[in-house]
């Protein structure tokens, strides 16, 4: 599913206003002296206090999506608003009268944004992100706390943060260093990803980047007050912007914007599946589904049954939303599957057997990559474990299956069987129930076939409707073939 794309885009970002601002230094008629701190203010103040806004937004959607890298990007972009504002704020001649804080907000506002977006690029399996996605509530508030301290620092001891040495050499470059080697690693990370899924958001990443790179080329180089200087804050506006709309795109379907968010705030975890499968997730989904006219709607469905099954089992809401997140892509491992080996309609050899039973890595290591947490990512892994510990891929047993992926077997396995295949036809409600019922203790946890014997006997409306739709969904399916 890889797709060739070009680079010449982000290397152009970088390229383009390197060479604008050296073209304006070049000529000293054009690099003319614009000294307006009245304007640098209002600009500065004005531009950070809107990203201040957006970056908010944006980690509140990341909790609500239980996403840790759109986290990351709020804490990132928090880190560009927060200290450029009080790059604004020190412009000589207005709060404080200082000539290097400027400068040296500057650097430590970019320098904190790479760093963070660095962040955003690794794995979300890996042992730091895990420690940070347990403490993810609290990271943006925070954050914005130890910002706000750092601003009330600067207005109290305005000499003792005048004399941090992040504009002096050697330190200067050691910022430097960093802030280029994290951009640079940041957009290899993210161009790779981009070349595999390209998702939009990832793609704006790396632009966004770019553009920071540029910038921080021309705080080292630039003359405060010339036009070529002016230049790097028009950068970091740009860079921001950039992310936003990756970020729109990426989240909420195209002209709904405003109805999207607002059921990112629904308690209801079904209202909530329905409603808010992201752009990029409805084409995993269709992904995995075209690949097989047999399994349309069964994401969805197999997300609605563990939902309820959740829901029966008095789990929280947070782990309804990740049973919902990871239930809806559980399969997307079998892209990775050939056609001949996944339609095949006889038994299957041991070797293409070894295959099929890959697909819940892969699904883990492309989730990953998208910023899955923990909670998810145990769903998609673990949802063909059993119980006895003779499933795949880890041969987990017992209560070392992880309990949403127990949750999630269940209803897998009951969609399974009373859907349709290519080398069977849909068993019944009852002749389904009964296999499971027998797996109890053997395939499946027994909480959870007991919880499922429950749902049944007070809920049979639930499954007849789910069955209805079911149906219609083929019908629809298979017309469009």
């Amino acid at each position: 599913m890889q797709v060739q794309r070009s680079i010449m885009g982000p290397i152009l970002a970088v390229v383009l206003p390197i060479a604008l601002f050296e073209w304006f230094r070049s000529d000293q008629a054009a690099d003319m002296t614009l000294k307006a701190p009245q304007g640098h203010f209002i600009f500065v103040t004005l531009v950070a206090a809107l990203a201040t806004v957006v970056a908010v937004a944006v980690g509140i959607t990341g909790q609500r999506l239980r996403n840790i890298k759109v986290g990351f990007m709020s804490l990132a972009y928090m880190s560009l608003a927060g200290v450029f504002l009080l790059h604004g704020l020190t412009t000589p001649g207005f709060v404080i009268h200082s000539g290097n804080m400027p400068a040296m907000f500057a650097q430590l506002s970019i320098l904190l944004t790479s760093l963070w977006l660095c962040l955003s690029s690794v794995s979300s399996d890996y042992w730091l992100i895990r420690r940070l996605s347990e403490w993810r509530q609290w990271l943006l508030p925070a954050w914005v706390l130890l910002l706000a301290l750092l601003g009330a620092y600067t207005f109290w001891m305005p000499h003792e943060m005048g004399m941090l040495p992040i504009n002096s050499n050697p330190y200067k470059w050691v910022a430097v260093g960093i802030t280029c080697t994290a951009c640079l690693w940041t957009m290899y990370r993210y161009w790779q990803s981009y070349q595999h899924a390209g998702f939009p958001l990832q793609r704006a990443i790396v632009y966004s980047v770019s553009l920071i790179l540029a910038a921080q080329y021309i705080i080292v180089e630039g003359t405060s007050w010339h036009l070529s200087w002016w230049l790097y804050h028009l950068l970091l506006l740009g860079s921001m912007l950039v992310m936003l709309v990756g970020l729109i795109r990426q989240y909420f379907s195209r002209g709904s914007f405003s109805s999207s968010l607002r059921v990112l705030f629904q308690s209801d975890p079904r209202a909530w599946l329905e409603a808010c499968k992201t752009p990029s997730v409805k084409a995993l989904i269709m992904a995995t589904e075209a690949r097989d006219a047999y399994t349309a709607g069964h994401n969805n469905r197999v997300a609605l049954y563990a939902l309820r099954l959740g829901e029966e089992m008095k789990l929280t809401k947070d782990e309804l939303r990740a049973i919902a997140q990871g239930g809806v892509v559980h399969d997307v491992g079998k892209l990775k599957v050939p056609d001949a080996i996944l339609n095949k309609a006889g038994k299957l050899t041991q070797e293409e057997r070894l295959i099929i039973e890959r697909h819940p890595i892969s699904g883990y290591d492309m989730c990953k990559q998208l910023g899955f947490l923990g909670d998810e990512l145990s769903v998609i892994r673990s949802h063909h474990e059993k119980w006895d510990g003779t499933g795949y891929p880890d041969r987990l047993s017992g209560e070392t299956i992880p309990l949403l992926a127990r949750v999630t077997a269940v209803a897998d396995v009951y969609d399974a069987l009373t859907s349709s295949r290519s080398y069977r036809q849909a068993m019944s409600h009852e002749e389904a129930m009964a296999i499971i019922v027998e797996g109890s203790g053997v395939h499946f946890c027994p909480a959870c076939v007991k919880a499922w014997q429950r749902l049944a006997a007070v809920d049979a409306e639930f499954f007849a409707e789910i069955a209805a739709s079911s149906r219609s969904l083929r019908l629809v399916h298979r017309a469009v073939q």
